[in-house]
């Protein structure tokens, strides 16, 4: 891109009104840029070698509101990274602790129901208590806070 990076239209992107979902496109899945577009909100990222059933099924994911990670590549991207800042929040109860651990290893509000043994409307009570109190705008960010804070272990 000419004039700014993928990180800084990323930004920019979501200071809008109404902003839309920001899937980040990349050639390494290790890529440092991808943490930073992760933490100003990107809701994903997908490799470029994915094939284009991959692409229309990650903006189906991200556009219905779910986060497009891949936990191995996540963890891989925040080792370095980890425990760089203390979470000060609000603390979490053990379940919303389990909630989180699930959200960050990628599971579904679904999966984490059955995982649990829960409603998923209790599930989806419990990430948005999570996300409250992270102080995440959604799953991918409370994700990368959880892995940056040591909430969730790498």
């Amino acid at each position: 891109m000419p004039e700014v990076d993928g990180l800084r239209a990323t930004e920019l992107v979501l200071r809008l009104p109404d902003p839309p979902k920001v899937l980040v496109v990349t050639t390494f899945e290790h890529d440092g840029h991808v943490l930073d577009a992760l933490l100003v909100g990107a809701s994903g990222f997908l490799l470029k070698r994915a094939g284009a059933d991959e692409m229309v099924q990650a903006v189906r994911t991200i556009a219905h509101g779910d986060s497009l990670l891949f936990p191995a590549a996540v963890r891989d991207l925040l080792r370095p990274r980890a425990r760089t800042a203390a979470h000060t929040g609000p603390a979490l109860t053990p379940r919303e602790q389990e909630v989180l651990e699930a959200v960050a290893g990628g599971a579904s509000n679904a999966e984490i129901a059955a995982q649990l043994v829960l409603g998923t409307e209790t599930v989806r009570t419990h990430v948005a208590s999570v996300l409250r109190k992270l102080g995440a705008r959604d799953r991918t960010q409370a994700t990368v806070i959880a892995y940056r804070t040591g909430l969730v272990e790498p």
